[in-house]
């Protein structure tokens, strides 16, 4: 188990201060989910965010991975045809490249959610072959698999090197 000293924690980021609009509120928290995971990633070292700290191989950067193809699957269309090898970063792939990529792509779901005012509106570029979703209900998913992944990268920063807070 890591040493945790006050030099390696993080001071927590409360939730967000949003407007009062249920879109403003939506990406509001989306973001802030967004900024943790991609905190939690940057400043790990190799090979640690790398390795697997529970039985089912979760480790830090592939959680980042997947988010990144999650985002892409949700609001730019992209078909993913095997989810489980969204979990794991190449190997060539170093912390900056996955970072940098998680960025891109929710800089180019932002573009996309900016053009649209109306949450009840489908997304405009669903997954081949399946219904739109609303753009409420890819909002809220986001939320709640971003959220949920940002809560295993706290555990697994912890076990690296007992960062902890958002």
């Amino acid at each position: 188990m890591p040493n945790t000293t006050r030099r390696n924690r993080r001071r927590d980021t409360p939730p967000p201060r949003t407007g009062s609009s249920e879109t403003e509120v939506l990406r509001g928290f989306l973001n802030y989910f967004r900024t943790s995971i991609a905190a939690k990633v940057e400043g790990a070292g190799e090979p640690q965010v790398r390795t697997a700290a529970v039985p089912s191989g979760t480790n830090l950067l592939g959680l980042l991975n997947h988010l990144t193809f999650v985002e892409r699957s949700m609001f730019l269309g992209d078909d993913i045809t095997d989810w489980q090898a969204t979990f794991q970063a190449a190997p060539a792939d170093s912390v900056t490249d996955v970072v940098a990529r998680y960025r891109d792509a929710v800089k180019r779901a932002d573009d996309v959610l900016d053009g649209c005012p109306d949450l009840g509106a489908p997304v405009p570029r669903p997954q081949p072959g399946r219904p739109a979703p609303s753009i409420r209900w890819a909002l809220t998913h986001m939320i709640e698999e971003t959220g949920r992944h940002a809560g295993h990268a706290d555990i697994l920063r912890e076990l690296i090197d007992g960062a902890t807070g958002r």
